[in-house]
């Protein structure tokens, strides 16, 4: 019976310490909410021509929970592709506000065709494993929570 007690105390405490650690924003992360649920991805920033330009390029596979961020100055219309790009990708679109306005799923590795972004108010791509959208219901509408957001006008801010 103490033991019960001890170990219901405990998963308390982890939940209590959890909570504050869930809700931080980190520059080396998002997360994603949405009616699917919620995700946490570990990211690379790539915010510099430079950064951009090599993306995950030469990159033989990346981690299930891991991802680059595509931070651009304002929002616009974006157009990438797969040069150079070994692994398949998911390349999520969003705008100013943190929201997902278009999912391009599992684009072909190597291929040059140009993927655009389907609106012109764009200031994010996040990229993550090819099929890992779908896997885990990730839609458009879902959002992300990220610092580099304008925070007064983010769907989900920073808390």
């Amino acid at each position: 019976m103490m033991r019960h007690g001890l170990n219901a105390l405990w998963f308390a405490l982890v939940l209590v310490l959890a909570g504050p650690i869930w809700a931080a924003c980190a520059p080396d992360r998002v997360d994603l909410r949405g009616p699917w649920g919620q995700a946490r991805f570990s990211v690379e920033i790539a915010d510099t021509d430079a950064t951009r330009s090599q993306g995950l390029m030469h990159r033989e596979r990346l981690a299930r929970s891991a991802g680059m961020l595509f931070i651009f100055e304002r929002p616009g219309t974006r157009s990438f592709w797969m040069r150079n790009t070994l692994i398949p990708l998911d390349m999520l679109f969003i705008d100013p506000r943190g929201q997902v306005v278009h999912i391009h799923h599992e684009a072909v590795p190597l291929d040059e065709t140009p993927i655009p972004s389907q609106s012109s108010d764009v200031l994010m791509v996040l990229e993550i494993n090819g099929g890992q959208s779908r896997a885990m219901g990730i839609v458009e509408g879902s959002e992300m929570r990220h610092p580099r957001l304008d925070q007064g006008h983010a769907l989900w801010p920073c808390e």
